[in-house]
């Protein structure tokens, strides 16, 4: 139903953001790393939203950018990671640090996060890693990370699956990570190519 406000930040306050769109202020729940990025009180943002309808309320969920947001998506998706769980997360983890750690197998990672015990944890890794299993990109398997030693063109193939993992296409992955040196460690070369896609 909304997918973006536009407006001044007229409230914060932890798990929570204001947003006066033009003498309507719309609250919306939101994670610590959206926070720690808006603008002070009056300036402009930019959020990407998520309306979740419930039997006896409307939730509104807001998120910097949109990548944020589709990790949000697939994180509420999974059995046991509500609202709440979803965003606890995305306050403890980027969302690089998500997809990295799913890769991974990391599931220890996402245990950090309020409300994430190690089974949930577990079905968060398991779940996210289907996701991307037996993908290829420019000719390279994706089987599933194994965590440490990695190659540079199994960084290239990590990173790639992240961001795909992150809700882009194989090829815009692909391509993103393509223009970029594969000697640099998986987490870098996934930074660099978020940052190339902007905003998004």
């Amino acid at each position: 139903m909304f997918y973006s406000l536009r407006g001044k930040v007229a409230h914060t306050e932890p798990g929570i953001v204001v947003i006066d769109v033009g003498g309507v202020a719309f609250k919306c729940a939101t994670s610590m790393n959206t926070l720690r990025n808006l603008p002070r009180i009056g300036g402009e943002a930019v959020l990407y939203t998520y309306l979740n309808v419930r039997e006896d309320a409307l939730d509104l969920y807001g998120f910097l950018t949109q990548t944020e947001l589709n990790c949000y998506k697939l994180l509420t998706a999974i059995t046991g990671v509500g609202p709440k769980a979803g965003l606890a997360i995305l306050s403890e983890m980027a969302p690089e640090d998500v997809a990295l750690a799913a890769a991974a197998g990391d599931a220890k990672r996402f245990t950090r996060a309020s409300g994430v015990g190690a089974k949930l944890a577990q079905r968060i890794v398991l779940e996210l890693k289907d996701k991307v299993k037996g993908l290829s990109f420019a000719g390279m398997e994706l089987e599933g990370v194994e965590p440490g030693g990695l190659s540079a063109a199994g960084n290239a193939a990590q990173a790639a699956e992240a961001l795909v993992t992150l809700g882009y296409s194989p090829s815009e992955a692909a391509a993103a990570v393509g223009k970029l040196d594969s000697q640099l460690p998986a987490e870098e070369l996934i930074r660099l190519a978020l940052k190339s896609f902007g905003s998004r």
